[in-house]
Order: C-alpha cells, then structure tokens, then sequence
C-alpha cells in the first residue's frame, strides 16, 4: 500500500451472526453505502452469500458511518435509513452476514481508490468483492467498478460487479427511492425497496391533543434528524411500540391546525386502543399516502376529518387482508 492513504481502518461495529463462519476470517465484501438496503443492494448481498458459501469465506457488507456524499459535499443528505436501521435490515434479510461500519472521514476521503482495495485486502482479510456496476470509490471517486475488477484481479482476489436492477424500466437506486418519498409515493416506493418505507424512534411527549381534544389515541415521534421524512400529509401506516402492531393514520408534517413553532412532526393516530404509549420505541411503517396535510378552521373540523382519515385508512386494511387472504387456483382443468 502506498504511503499517501497508508492506514489501517477499524470498524465501529461487528455483527457476529453467531454460526461458525465466525471462526473464518476471509471474507467476501459486499461494497458501499447501503441506503434503504433496497432490491439493488439486496442483488449485491446475495451474491456475496453465494460467494462465501462457494469459497469458504465469511460474507461481509461492509458501509460507513455517514453518507459520503454529505460529508465530502457539506450539503445533509436525508437517508432512508439510519445506520441502526441499516444494521437491523441486513441481519434480518441475510442472518449471519458481517455487518461492517466504517468511519468515513478526512483519511478515508483523500485515499487513492488503489489504496482503498488494498486496505480491504490487508485489513478486512477480503477475498471476493462484490459492487454494483456504478459503484464509485477513492480519492475524487477516482476509482469505478471496471478499475475495481482491474485490482482485484492483480491483488489475486474475486471480483463480480452486479448489473443494475431495473424496477418498472427504471434502475432501482436510493436517489429514485428518496424522490418518490418526497413526492409521497409511498406504495411505489415499498416495491423498490421491498419493504415499506419505515421511520423510528422514541415515542415522545406532544402536547396530548390526540388522546384528549381530539378523542384519538396518539403516537408522537420526532425522526432522526438526518433521515428522510416522507411528503408531508396523511398516510395509512402500520405501527409498531414495544413488539405490538396496530393499524394507524400517520400525519407528516406542522400539524398547522394545532401547531404555530414549525417543528415537523410524525403524528399517528391508533385505529385500536393502546393505551399509555408514551416513553417506548416506535416503528411507522408508510404504506399508503390519504391526503396532503392541509389546515383546518377548527379542532372540530380537524376531529372531522381525522375521522374520515380513519375510515379511509380502514378500508385500506381491508382490502389488503382480503389480497392477504387470496390464494392463487393451482388446479388443472
């Protein structure tokens, strides 16, 4: 490794899927940031397991501690998830894959992309890379997939570059996804990520008009600040406090009605009693957007129309648990 990026990077934290691979220390990489572990990035991961399993090592994704982009260009980059989030998806949609998160600062931004494949080699023990096809890396992203396959091939290692993944004729990527969500396309953002769009965090103290003015039970959280907060309006979510799930109406944005400080906040509104809530951690899952926020010329207007909200939000419920429900003929005739 030459002396200008010459460093050995430690991760800030190690999954250890608890199987056997834990005693193996060569590794096959998945390479990048992972945002929203989308269809895209989940192409990548399979091929890594596949890897690893063929060649004997340990499959690994290896992601860093910020958003490159953010930090490289001074401008916040809202994320569809945060690194807990990304964490918690890797280890759920591939159990045993190593999760490591890399400290991405001055040292890691000005190393020559030579050097970055070499660290990976020397430092993470990596034997198989696997990138997407436009995966950018090294000082300036000098480094692109094809020089990428060029090194390993030189350092003696394996090397694939995943095509891209196209979705409805368009390449699935966190930058696609992000703008859907800021349109509010809640439905069409779930298929390219695989999943529903979902925000957490601790439920907090609100100023309780949900429970008490307005007869709705509520769930107030505040987002981390450097993830992504959907369109703001009205949507039909799933939420989830302490390992019980209950159907709700989430509303993204001022509360304009209610609220004169500005704050956005995420506001559900619980179609089943839940009692206290207040204190626990909260999952919101958007699953389909009802409205645009908007103001409403009193509390009673706002009840209103938290009401048809409610209604609109049930008939959603029951047509999927209806879809849910349909088993597909498999009989000959």
């Amino acid at each position: 490794m030459s002396s200008a990026g010459a460093r050995i990077l430690r991760p800030c934290g190690i999954y250890n899927g608890g199987s056997a691979l834990e005693e193996q220390k060569k590794r096959a990489v998945a390479l990048g940031f992972f945002d929203g572990l989308h269809l895209g990035h989940q192409a990548l991961l399979r091929r890594t397991v596949e890897r690893g399993l063929e060649r004997g090592l340990r499959p690994a994704l290896l992601t860093f501690d910020r958003s490159p982009r953010e930090f490289v260009t001074g401008t916040p980059v809202p994320l569809l998830t945060t690194n807990e989030e990304r964490r918690r998806m890797a280890e759920t949609l591939f159990p045993g894959v190593e999760v490591l998160t890399v400290p991405f600062d001055r040292a890691m931004m000005t190393m020559p992309w030579e050097d970055f494949v070499e660290m990976l080699a020397e430092s993470y023990e990596a034997r198989w890379l696997v990138a997407g096809h436009d995966f950018r890396f090294g000082h300036r992203n000098a480094g692109s997939a094809d020089l990428l396959r060029e090194k390993a091939e030189a350092l003696g290692l394996g090397c694939d570059v995943i095509p891209a993944v196209r979705l409805e004729g368009v390449i699935v990527s966190s930058t696609h996804i992000r703008a859907l969500l800021e349109r509010g396309e809640a439905e069409t953002a779930a298929r390219f990520l695989g999943r529903p769009f979902a925000i957490s965090g601790p439920v907090r103290h609100g100023k309780r008009l949900g429970s008490s003015r307005l007869s709705a039970p509520t769930v107030n959280l505040t987002p981390d600040r450097r993830q992504l907060t959907p369109a703001f309006g009205v949507y039909a979510t799933r939420v989830t406090v302490d390992g019980r799930t209950y159907p709700a109406v989430t509303n993204v944005g001022v509360r304009p009605t209610v609220d004169t400080d500005g704050g956005v906040t995420v506001e559900s509104h619980l179609l089943e009693i839940a009692g206290e809530l207040y204190g626990a951690d909260c999952r919101v899952e958007f699953l389909k957007a009802l409205r645009p926020e908007r103001r409403f010329e009193s509390l009673e207007k706002l009840r209103e129309q938290i009401a048809r909200d409610g209604a609109a939000a049930r008939a959603y419920f029951r047509v999927e648990e209806s879809a849910e429900h349909i088993q597909p003929d498999t009989r000959r005739g």
